[in-house]
C-alpha cells in the first residue's frame, strides 16, 4: 500500500503494493475483482479503478472492492479518495474488515501507529485460525507505508506462514519485507520459494532480478528480467526494471553510457505502453527522463500532462527542469518558483538547484562578462536551503562551480566551490579546492584589483589540503607558489615553485621534455629568480641561466640577466 514516490537524484526501486495478490487468497471473486487484481500487478491502474468503479456501482457497499480501490488510490497517492473508499467498505460483504487495514495503513502513513494498530486488531476481530489473508495484508501495510517498519511486518508475516508455509502469496509478502529489511539472502530464498509455489507469480520472478540488480550483477539481472520476458511479453513492469538497470549499468559503466541510456528509454516506452498513460504513469515516465537526462523529451512530456491536468502542480516541476535546460531561464524560474511556493508538493535539493542554475543563468549579462548581483545572491540563497534538504546536494555543485568559472565569474565560482571544500567525504573534495584556491587567485590577478591578502591565504590553503589529500598532485606546489607570488610573499614563493621543480624531476627526462612541463619549470625559474633578485643577485642569476638552459631565447631571462649583470 504505498504511494508510487518520486525518483530522485539516485534511483529508487519502485516497490508496488500488488494488491491484486490478495485475491487469490480467497476463493469465489467475481471475474472483474480478478481482473481488476490482474491490471493492479501490470500497474494498469486506471484501468483497476475504471473496473472497480464499475464493480461498486452496482454494489456499493462490496468490501473487498471498496478495498482495492482505496489502495489503488494510495499507489497514486490519492489519500482522500482512498479514505472515503474504505469508509464505504467496512460495512460491506465480502472482504468488508480489509478495509479497517485501509484506515490503518494511511494511520501509518501519518505516523500513528497506535491508531493504526487498533484498526488492525479489528480487522482481526472474528478471523479463523486458518484465515491468512488479513495477516498478508497487515504484514503489507507495514512493509510499504510511507513510514515502514519491517520487523512489524515480518511479526505478522510470520504468524501467516506458521498457517500455511507453501503459500506463494505469503511468501511474497515475506520477501518483500525482507528486502525492505535490507535481508538480501532471506528476500531471495522467499521469492524464490514464492515462485516454485506458483509459476503464474510473474512479480515473484522479476523480483529475483531486482536483487541481482540490487547488486550491481547487471548482465545477470537482464538475464533475470528476459526469463519472465519469455514467460510473458506483454507483462509490463518488468520492462521499468529493465530501463532501470540499463540506467544503473550506464552510470556505472561510462564507455556504454550513451548506448545504455537510450537502451533504457527504449524499455521505459514499452513499458508505459503496456501499463497506461495516466498523468499519474507520465509522471513516473518525467522522473525516468531526468534522470537519464533526456530533457527534450521531458519537455514534450510536461506539455502532454498540462493538457491533461492544468492544475496539477508537480508538473512544474517537469516544466522548470526541462526550461532550464532547453535553455528558458525565464520560464524555469517562473516554473519553479511556483512549484515550490505550493504547499502541497515535497520540494526536493534538486529543486532549488535548478531553480539557482535558473537564476544564473537570467542573471548572466548579454556580453557573458558579468552577473547580475541580485539574481546571484538569490541563487546562493536557493543552494542553501538545497543543502539544508540534502546535504549531499554539495556534491552536485561542482558542475555549477566550474561552469561560472569557465565564464571567468570567479568571485562567484568562489563561493560555490567553497562549499565542497569542507570535508574530505565529498567525492570533489580534492577538485573542488582547487579551483576554490583558483577562483580566488584569478579574481585577485586582475589589473583593475587590489590583491586581498586574507582570501589568498585563503586559497593558499585550499592548494596546501590538495597536496595532503593528493601527494601526486605536484601542480597544487605550483598554485601555491603563484599565489604566494600575488601576496609578495618572496620566501614561500621560492620554496613553492622549488618544490614543483623537485617534484615534477623526480618523473624523469622524458617527463621534463614536455612541451607544457618545460612551460612550467621556465616560469617556476623565471619566478624564483624574481624573488631573489633584491636580495641575492648570486641566486637570481643563477636561475635566470637555468631558464636560459632550457630556453635559449627566453625574452625575461634574457633581459633580466642583462640588467643584473650590469649592476
Amino acid at each position: 500500500m504505498r504511494r508510487n514516490k518520486l525518483i530522485q537524484s539516485k534511483m529508487n526501486t519502485l516497490k508496488i503494493f500488488s494488491i491484486a495478490f490478495l485475491s487469490s487468497v480467497t476463493f469465489g471473486f467475481a471475474q472483474d475483482i480478478n481482473q481488476a487484481s490482474k491490471a493492479v500487478d501490470a500497474e494498469q491502474y486506471e484501468n483497476a479503478k475504471s473496473i472497480l468503479k464499475s464493480i461498486i456501482n452496482v454494489n456499493p457497499t462490496d468490501g473487498r472492492a471498496n478495498f482495492m480501490l482505496g489502495n489503488v488510490y494510495l499507489i497514486q497517492s490519492v489519500t482522500d479518495s482512498a479514505k472515503i473508499a474504505f469508509q464505504k467498505g467496512i460495512a460491506g460483504t465480502p472482504g468488508g474488515r480489509l478495509n479497517y487495514i485501509g484506515l490503518g495503513t494511511i494511520d501509518l502513513d501519518n505516523g500513528n501507529p497506535t491508531a493504526a494498530e487498533a484498526n488492525f486488531a479489528l480487522a482481526l476481530k472474528d478471523t479463523k485460525k486458518k484465515d491468512i489473508e488479513e495477516l498478508v495484508a497487515i504484514g503489507r501495510a507495514y512493509t510499504y507505508s510511507n513510514k515502514p517498519n519491517y520487523k512489524k511486518a515480518l511479526e505478522y508475516l510470520n504468524k501467516a506462514k506458521l498457517i500455511n508455509e507453501n503459500d506463494a502469496l505469503v511468501q511474497l509478502a515475506l520477501a518483500d519485507a525482507f528486502y525492505g529489511d535490507k535481508n538480501q539472502n532471506e528476500a531471495y530464498a522467499a521469492y524464490r520459494n514464492a515462485f516454485q509455489f506458483d509459476p503464474t507469480l510473474l512479480r515473484a520472478k522479476m523480483q529475483l532480478g531486482v536483487l541481482l540488480k540490487g547488486a550491481k550483477s547487471y548482465d545477470e539481472a537482464i538475464k533475470s528480467f528476459n526469463e519472465v520476458i519469455a514467460l510473458n511479453a506483454g507483462y509490463g513492469p518488468v520492462y521499468r526494471e529493465l530501463a532501470e538497470t540499463y540506467y544503473k549499468w550506464g552510470r556505472n559503466k561510462p564507455s556504454k553510457s550513451a548506448e545504455y541510456m537510450q537502451t533504457a528509454i527504449g524499455h521505459y516506452e514499452k513499458y508505459l505502453s503496456l501499463t497506461d498513460y495516466s498523468l499519474n504513469s507520465r509522471m513516473r515516465h518525467a522522473d525516468f527522463l531526468v534522470l537519464v537526462k533526456d530533457y527534450k523529451a521531458l519537455e514534450v512530456e510536461a506539455n502532454k500532462m498540462i493538457e491533461m491536468d492544468k492544475v496539477n502542480p508537480r508538473i512544474y516541476r517537469y516544466l522548470g527542469y526541462s526550461a532550464y535546460e532547453n535553455g528558458n531561464a525565464d520560464l524555469a524560474i517562473k516554473s519553479l518558483e511556483s512549484f515550490i511556493a505550493n504547499p502541497v508538493n515535497k520540494v526536493i535539493a534538486k529543486d532549488y538547484l535548478y531553480l539557482a542554475n535558473a537564476k544564473f543563468k537570467e542573471g548572466l549579462s548579454a556580453d557573458g562578462l558579468s552577473l547580475d548581483p541580485a539574481l546571484f545572491e538569490s541563487g546562493l540563497a536557493d543552494i542553501k536551503k538545497s543543502i539544508e534538504i540534502e546535504p549531499l546536494i554539495i556534491e552536485d555543485l561542482n558542475e555549477v562551480g566550474k561552469k561560472l568559472f569557465s565564464q571567468k565569474l570567479y568571485k562567484e565560482a568562489v563561493l560555490i566551490f567553497e562549499f565542497g571544500t569542507a570535508s574530505t567525504e565529498y567525492k570533489n573534495y580534492i577538485e573542488d579546492n582547487i579551483y576554490y584556491g583558483l577562483s580566488i587567485y584569478y579574481a585577485n590577478n586582475k589589473k583593475d584589483v587590489t590583491p586581498n591578502p586574507i582570501d589568498l591565504q585563503k586559497a593558499d590553503l585550499a592548494f596546501e589540503k590538495v597536496t595532503v589529500a593528493s601527494p601526486s598532485y605536484q601542480d597544487a606546489h605550483l598554485y601555491r607558489a603563484r599565489t604566494n607570488s600575488l601576496m609578495g610573499n618572496d620566501e614561500m614563493t621560492i620554496k613553492y615553485y622549488e618544490t614543483y621543480v623537485a617534484k615534477i624531476s623526480e618523473k624523469g627526462p622524458e617527463e621534463l621534455a614536455k612541451p607544457a612541463i618545460t612551460k612550467k619549470i621556465v616560469e617556476s625559474y623565471n619566478n624564483i629568480a624574481a624573488s631573489y633578485a633584491n636580495t641575492d643577485k648570486i641566486k637570481a642569476i643563477e636561475y635566470l641561466s637555468k631558464t636560459l638552459t632550457i630556453d635559449p631565447t627566453n625574452p625575461y631571462a634574457t633581459e633580466s640577466l642583462a640588467l643584473l649583470q650590469k649592476k
